[in-house]
């Protein structure tokens, strides 16, 4: 059963996402599998299927433990430091990527046979 995470220093519903798609993959022109958002500081990371498991690499520089779902219909949290799935406020907007974002994404960038590059 998840648990509820109340507002903490490691939660903070007023920092906005840092953008679309994941920062790292961004800047690197990477692609991803799904999103996942900082909610200490608001920086969008990828999941760990992804090639690059950027979110969980935030996670280890900066001790930042609790991410949102940055996908659309999903409304849960997880703790990297407890691995407990949870529950939290509303975040700021916006709550998920933009709609019109393909999964993967982003679009022109995902290869062809991206389901060979998934971690499991």
């Amino acid at each position: 059963m998840p648990v509820n995470f109340p507002r903490s220093v490691h939660l903070d519903p007023t920092v906005p996402p840092s953008g679309a798609g994941c920062a790292t993959c961004t800047a690197a022109q990477g692609w991803w599998v799904h999103l996942r958002r900082c909610t200490t500081c608001g920086t969008v990371g990828c999941c760990d299927s992804s090639p690059g498991q950027h979110a969980t690499a935030h996670y280890r520089e900066t001790g930042h433990p609790i991410v949102a779902s940055y996908e659309p219909d999903e409304v849960w949290f997880w703790n990297y430091a407890t691995e407990e799935l949870g529950r939290g406020p509303t975040l700021a907007p916006p709550r998920f990527h933009p709609a019109d974002q393909p999964v993967p994404g982003p679009e022109g960038r995902v290869p062809d046979d991206w389901r060979d590059h998934l971690h499991t």
